[in-house]
């Protein structure tokens, strides 16, 4: 069995684990537009319903207990005690503008824990509602998991506040079991994890796509770095690095790495880089820094799976300041204008489409082939950018981007952080994966996706109109929402977190109705594969009301070409 085919096993077993393969991208305050912090996230997921998830602040008794259920498969692992308050949350963004998204590295699949309490989602939820700052996340997120014991495989997460973003990589220690003779039960002498956690620098960004970025980091030297035995020195500035004490030690005792300390690098340890880790992970890190820099084609070869160096850099430098829709366009990247680009060859079909229905790899006469995995990707359940401004008050400052669907089809609802409750239609009570409902968003996205990939070259246009549209519209408001909001914020902040709310709750039903009438117009214009025509929306009639002949487009020359080299002149038309 080759490197590629253990890759694949190690791929499975991690959409088995944790049904995500998502895509995380970082911006420094430095390295935005308007000096705000960003993270975004895809949620990729065969199984998942996007919902826009809720928790309130609360107060909690001493020895209440907190369920925590697997997100992936629902299973109650356990529980943890509730501290005395836990601050609300909005999506993966809570009160005080801290966010977390993460993606699925795997990694070394013996170092699962079976006998941890916290997995990968129940962590992030857990944190956000224990956090006030990304530094504060680090060190809640790192002793939550020692104390109770980690469930899952390696993860990559992404935090943000106001002020920061950092990165931070984390796995288990593998089970090492032994019989608790009070209890009767297995206790894991190896529970906790190992971990480095960055923070971007000032003007840099970063990204990472379910495989491990992090190689070197600087060791503890007081000022820099620290490791989890010094935690509560996290919150002088001067700190950069954190990382697990142990990190080198246990790598050498499980026979990970050789060598000195200063060449240790976290991701060649514990997720050692193969074909399938460069060419379905870091290659779509590579798609996004090369939309804003100038220096990525020498990494293309790394990024394909052609080459072992030189790996990406954990930091870029970008070439322009970035926006948050900048970072939604980026989720729509299908490698366009690259020799790998999705929507240019035969699996694209007549349309053009830059999507591959899974499985991702598949076998033709022995032999294994395997379709891109992009950025762009129809299975993705929801996608946000949480976007951290630190010169307005928390509850105006934070705004929580949210699509449902296909990130490249989606249109982002901005969800200010201050608001009290979320949108029935965005919410998880109007329907599930496996119950529809017109009046769920994530059904109604999914719909007009799904109309789309039929005659992608031709819907995408009309697709990207309306969603630009509603993207200027967004752009134009959101100045004036806040300073609507801070006027109200300054005399009575509970009136502002209902203006807020208005203002979410309206964004959501307007845009959810916009996409439905995008169906209905899509619909009509392209029924049984003619193309209507139209102006500004409006379908054309003759003189006398009756529809206006349709338009048939041409298929391809490529397309032709293709079909007449299989089929010879069985097509070819002859006179009588």
């Amino acid at each position: 069995m080759n490197r590629f085919f253990l890759f694949l096993s190690g791929f499975i077993f991690i959409s088995l684990s944790s049904s995500f393969a998502c895509t995380s991208y970082l911006v420094s305050a430095g390295a935005s537009k308007d000096g705000s912090c960003m993270i975004s996230y895809a949620g990729d997921s065969h199984v998942r319903y996007g919902q826009l998830y809720f928790y309130p602040r609360a107060k909690w008794s001493a020895g209440e207990m907190q369920n925590i259920y697997d997100r992936s498969s629902g299973k109650l692992l356990g529980q943890i005690p509730y501290p005395s308050e836990t601050y609300q949350v909005i999506g993966f963004m809570n009160e005080f503008q801290v966010s977390i998204g993460e993606s699925t590295f795997g990694g070394r699949s013996e170092l699962s824990d079976k006998q941890g309490i916290l997995d990968w989602g129940s962590i992030m939820f857990a944190t956000l509602q224990r956090s006030k700052t990304a530094r504060e996340a680090v060190k809640n997120m790192v002793t939550l998991l020692n104390n109770y014991g980690y469930y899952s495989a390696g993860q990559s997460y992404s935090i943000a506040d106001k002020n920061e973003v950092w990165i931070i990589e984390i796995i288990g220690k593998g089970e090492n079991l032994k019989l608790d003779k009070k209890t009767g039960k297995n206790i894991n002498l190896n529970k906790g994890v190992v971990f480095v956690a960055r923070r971007v620098p000032d003007g840099y960004i970063s990204a990472h796509a379910n495989h491990s970025r992090i190689t070197n980091f600087p060791l503890e030297d007081g000022r820099i770095s620290i490791t989890d035995k010094n935690l509560d020195k996290i919150n002088n500035p001067d700190i950069e690095v954190v990382y697990a004490h142990d990190i080198i030690d246990f790598a050498r005792k499980m026979k990970y790495f050789e060598g000195s300390d200063a060449d240790f690098s976290f991701s060649q340890a514990y997720a050692p880089l193969d074909f399938g880790a460069a060419r379905f992970c870091e290659l779509r890190v590579w798609a996004m820094f090369n939309q804003v820099s100038d220096e990525m084609q020498q990494y293309w070869d790394y990024a394909t799976g052609n080459a072992k160096e030189p790996r990406i850099p954990l930091f870029i430098k970008p070439n322009r300041k970035l926006s948050p829709r900048d970072l939604m366009e980026f989720k729509g990247n299908y490698l366009q204008g690259t020799d790998l680009d999705m929507s240019k060859d035969i699996g694209a079909g007549p349309h053009g489409l830059p999507y591959r229905w899974r499985p991702l790899t598949w076998k033709y006469e022995e032999k294994e082939y395997f379709h891109e995995r992009v950025t762009a990707t129809q299975q993705t359940a929801f996608s946000w950018v949480a976007q951290c401004r630190k010169w307005l008050p928390d509850a105006i400052g934070g705004i929580f981007w949210y699509g449902l669907d296909d990130a490249n089809l989606s249109v982002h609802v901005p969800f200010y952080c201050g608001m009290t409750n979320v949108p029935y239609s965005y919410s998880g009570k109007a329907a599930d994966l496996l119950t529809y409902s017109d009046n769920s968003a994530f059904w109604v996205f999914n719909r007009v996706a799904h109309f789309v990939y039929l005659f992608y070259d031709r819907a995408i246009v009309d697709l990207r109109k309306e969603q630009n549209r509603i993207r200027d519209k967004f752009e134009a408001y959101i100045p004036a929402i806040d300073a609507g909001a801070k006027l109200l914020y300054d005399k009575d902040p509970a009136k502002a977190s209902e203006f807020l709310t208005d203002f979410s709750h309206n964004a959501a039903e307007n845009t959810l109705n916009d996409w439905k009438q995008l169906g209905n117009f899509l619909l009509v214009k392209y029924l049984d594969g003619n193309v209507k025509k139209e102006s500004n929306g409006e379908f054309e009639r003759n003189e006398w009301g009756f529809p206006a002949s349709p338009t048939n487009p041409e298929y391809p020359d490529k397309w032709k070409e293709t079909l007449i080299e299989e089929t010879g002149e069985k097509f070819i038309y002859k006179d009588k």
